[in-house]
């Protein structure tokens, strides 16, 4: 009997998925282990591999929603490797094209046409609408076809005539699951805490200027670039140990108090806000957030974070200042009771020392649950990480 490839269990809370995209073709000889398919659920994309080593057979297309231990193809694994191959005889759906033929739309012969590769969300938005991907002008790097690529063809009109051309008023697209899970979770965090928000301001000298005397040793010894988060990551965790109400949480008519500091990193990507957790931040260098802020937003831009890299977060930290932002009011991350927003760094006139100077300063703002965190302790809160900020030394002096 062959074996069969099944939906595996991505966690309690997850119920079902959708095939984002198959990585082998049907009737290629894989290897075990070898990444078969990718599936997305309300949380991650993640890769399934193959069972057992043979020859595909696929059951469920792409694009299609499946439950947890849906079958969605088998392996045959009585068959033998092909004549001239080792691993796979096929070229994965995903290897690019030339950006020439990529951008030809439909031959004359669809049928012995192949289209040309697409990311993961244009893919599911094809599928989803029926649309031919040989028609889709791509404009992504290596002849890709991107979202943004099937939402500009999926807006034309059906070949009009032209003195009728118009483009259409309205268009629709079906949310994918990710996208519902961060609706729903927004909605939730909105109706079932008491939010609140109180601002401050930093003066971002000192930081800025440790960074241009320290950068280019910094990457040369660790390989990584000094970036603002780190500083934010470590003054986060000593306000958080200082105030350790904000990093509790509300579980039914308990206060869970934490007692280890894993912060969430808000990252923007194509398909949402993915916020994965780095872990245990009291016990990490410079160099280790660094390197763990730039390997989660790398996975999670790429499709590759994992469900675990969302899990046992305490405490979130977003950066709206990366596109610009000037001020805003974060959304806690349930069941999490607070959130650091990070904003623009602008010079600004400010009074020091009874003149009026330059500066470049920033506007910080923290949302706290007021069910849990009384306005003393975030305010408190937010005049430590400001401190900190401020006075990076006493991250070295551990005062």
């Amino acid at each position: 009997m062959p074996v069969e490839v099944r939906v595996p269990s991505f966690g309690e809370s997850i119920k079902e998925g959708v095939i984002v995209r198959w990585l082998k073709n049907a009737g290629d000889y894989v290897q075990k282990d070898e990444d078969l398919v990718e599936i997305e659920t309300d949380k991650a994309t993640s890769p399934l591999p193959s069972p057992a080593s043979g020859v595909l057979t696929i059951t469920v297309p792409e694009g299609k929603k499946i439950l947890i231990d849906a079958l969605i193809g088998s392996i045959d694994d009585k068959a033998t490797v092909p004549a001239k191959t080792t691993t796979n005889n096929s070229v994965p759906a995903s290897k690019p094209v030339p950006v020439a033929a990529a951008a030809k739309p439909a031959a004359a012969n669809p049928a012995s046409s192949q289209p040309p590769p697409m990311s993961p969300a244009a893919r599911v938005f094809v599928a989803e609408n029926g649309l031919d991907p040989r028609a889709i002008m791509p404009s992504g790097r290596g002849g890709v076809i991107v979202k943004d690529d099937v939402l500009a063809h999926a807006m034309k009109p059906a070949a009009p005539a032209p003195e009728t051309a118009s483009v259409p008023r309205l268009s629709r697209q079906k949310m994918s699951p990710i996208r519902q899970r961060i609706a729903d979770r927004l909605m939730a965090s909105q109706q079932t805490t008491a939010t609140l928000t109180t601002f401050n301001e930093v003066d971002m000298s000192a930081i800025m200027d440790l960074r241009t005397r320290f950068k280019e040793s910094f990457q040369k010894k660790h390989g990584v670039n000094l970036g603002f988060m780190s500083f934010f990551v470590k003054a986060a965790v000593e306000a958080l140990k200082a105030f350790p109400l904000v990093n509790a949480r509300i579980e039914g008519d308990e206060i869970v108090f934490q007692h280890f500091w894993n912060v969430s990193v808000a990252v923007a990507t194509e398909k949402g806000l993915f916020v994965p957790v780095l872990k245990d931040c009291d016990r990490l260098s410079f160099a280790d957030i660094e390197k763990g802020i730039t390997d989660l937003a790398v996975r999670a831009r790429d499709g590759k974070i994992r469900p675990e890299d969302l899990a046992d977060g305490t405490f979130t930290i977003t950066n709206g200042g990366i596109f610009g932002s000037m001020m805003s009011t974060p959304i806690l991350n349930p069941p999490q009771s607070a959130i650091l927003g990070m904003h623009a760094i602008n010079k600004r006139p400010v009074v020091k020392d009874d003149q009026i100077v330059i500066r470049p300063m920033m506007y910080l703002a923290l949302s706290y649950d007021h069910r849990l965190i009384d306005g003393r302790e975030a305010v408190l809160f937010l005049a430590r990480v400001k401190e900190t900020i401020e006075n990076p030394g006493r991250l070295l002096l551990d005062i």
